[in-house]
């Protein structure tokens, strides 16, 4: 125990929280409208049939809502809340960026999922001018709203961090005053800890570890001995990733195309191979021809989904090379050909079906599609759609470039059938309507009326009130809309929807969203 507390007196830990960093993170990407700024925010996540903050900002905390509350509670304590989708998955990959932003303090430097860092500057401050300086240093590089504290540990200093009442009380690094809550143990046992009357770490401290472990069980006790120092919790740094890359350098320059596609379908083997072994796969392709004048010539590619085959890569190079204004140049030879792959993402195996047909099949084949047809027209001028969480139909899905799109899987959602052709903006007709709130009988489009045979419907989809309402137009949050798939005397299906609700504020009116084929 004693060693383990001197080795703890030399150590220096660092923690920093940044207890709203998913929400800043979030408007910061959106580039919300100014006047937006002022107003509360927070992120949802469907949880069941139910929407739950997942995130809050400053103005949102002080209004009482916390993280799990329901998108309604949430509403009817705070009105004007804005809300978006969560993504997880960008908070994490900013939480790395944040990281790499620490090693220009200290190569120890560990994540804190989901919103924090570690860092252990034993020996390291003073090269900043202590550990003031360093911590608001480190807090200025990140720009984020945050918390820090200073501790022996890695356990304590995110304990004080966290859960400390008062920057006197970080300051003072006395983890005994914090609740019992810092130990961060399941519900129940937090529970039993407050019914036994122990309300902070020091009373926990004062009993015996065996009557802890009885009554409350071992990980309290471990947690325990780790806030306080007596037992190791190590820093384990997140440690940069080997990048990818291959290279070739010759003893005399080589000249013909072929021979230098040849190298660098080596290259792409070699460079396979490193990804198979990380279970990666490329996005990003980056060539680099050494000429030996000295004169540099650089070729790369983008592709929609992470591979790693070098044939398809090389036939997307070629692809690239043939549409090149100004093809590659060996001048009097190059010396050397170099090959990174800067952008990867996981790449699992994928089991071919027995016939060699099905969907992952399909997309392949799609998406090797979409690259080709991307270097030919432009990355920008090939999309895709991704989903979206919104009631809305129209704002369901978003285009995005297809090199830049991350493969999703679209939500199975119980349903009516949708159109394949929808209207942006959706087309106002003059409807006549048996009864106010029923399907259509006839209705007039484009100059022509159109006799109704056969009409299903509706399906109601509700305005979406969590959102600031954007006037009475479809486009906005303001009314209630119903849908009906209805058939006229041609044969032709259409879907379209009344905007507003008999008793609703605002002009009942009618619009074609869709045809059917």
């Amino acid at each position: 125990m004693e060693h383990i507390g001197m080795q703890a007196r030399d150590r220096r830990c660092l923690a920093l929280w940044f207890p709203f960093l998913s929400c800043e993170r979030a408007r910061s990407a959106e580039q919300a409208d100014p006047a937006e700024d002022a107003v509360p925010f927070a992120l949802v996540h469907r949880t069941g049939n139910a929407l739950r903050l997942t995130a809050v900002d400053r103005r949102a905390a002080r209004q009482g809502l916390v993280v799990g509350m329901t998108l309604a509670d949430a509403r009817a304590r705070c009105p004007d809340l804005v809300t978006q989708q969560a993504d997880p998955a960008a908070d994490a990959l900013h939480l790395g960026r944040m990281l790499e932003r620490m090693r220009q303090f200290t190569p120890m430097v560990a994540l804190d999922p989901p919103d924090g860092l570690i860092l252990d500057i034993s020996g390291c401050a003073h090269l900043f001018g202590g550990d003031d300086a360093l911590a608001e240093l480190a807090r200025q590089s990140v720009g984020h709203a945050s918390r820090h504290a200073f501790g022996s540990n890695a356990v304590a200093a995110r304990a004080l961090a966290r859960h400390a009442r008062s920057a006197e009380e970080r300051r003072q690094e006395n983890v005994a005053v914090l609740p019992v809550a810092a130990l961060e143990l399941e519900d129940s046992a937090l529970a039993a800890l407050r019914r036994a009357g122990l309300r902070t770490i020091g009373d926990l401290a004062s009993r015996p570890m065996g009557m802890i472990a009885a009554r409350f069980g071992e990980q309290a006790v471990a947690r325990l001995r780790q806030i306080m120092g007596g037992a190791a919790s190590p820093v384990s740094p997140s440690r940069p990733a080997v990048p990818i890359r291959a290279e070739a350098r010759f003893p005399e320059p080589i000249a013909r195309t072929d021979d230098v596609m040849d190298v660098i379908e080596s290259l792409l083997g070699q460079a396979a191979r490193q990804m198979e072994a990380r279970k990666l796969g490329g996005r990003r392709f980056a060539i680099r021809l050494l000429r030996s004048d000295g004169a540099r010539q650089g070729l790369a590619i983008d592709t929609g989904q992470p591979v790693r085959d070098p044939a398809v890569v090389l036939r997307l190079l070629r692809e690239r090379i043939d549409r090149m204004a100004d093809p590659l140049d060996p001048g009097f030879g190059f010396d050397a050909v170099l090959l990174a792959v800067p952008h990867v993402e996981p790449l699992a195996e994928r089991q071919q079906a027995m016939d060699g047909e099905g969907s992952a099949a399909s997309e392949r084949e799609v998406m090797t599609l979409m690259d080709r047809l991307a270097i030919r027209l432009g990355s920008g001028n090939v999309t895709r759609l991704q989903p979206c969480d919104r009631h809305l139909p129209e704002l369901s899905q978003r285009p995005v470039p297809a090199v830049q799109a991350r493969i999703t899987a679209w939500p199975a959602q119980d349903r009516p059938p949708r159109p394949l052709l929808m209207f942006d903006p959706p087309q106002p007709v003059a409807v006549i309507a048996g009864v106010p709130d029923g399907p259509p009988l006839r209705f007039r489009w484009r100059d022509k009326l159109h006799e109704v045979t056969l009409a299903e419907g509706p399906e109601r989809i509700g305005a979406e009130w969590w959102r600031r309402r954007q006037g009475h137009q479809p486009g906005g949050a303001g009314q209630t809309r119903d849908y009906y798939r209805i058939e006229d005397k041609e044969g032709r299906r259409y879907w379209m929807f009344r905007h507003g609700l008999f008793g609703e504020k605002g002009e009942i009116a009618w619009y074609l969203h869709g045809l059917f084929p």
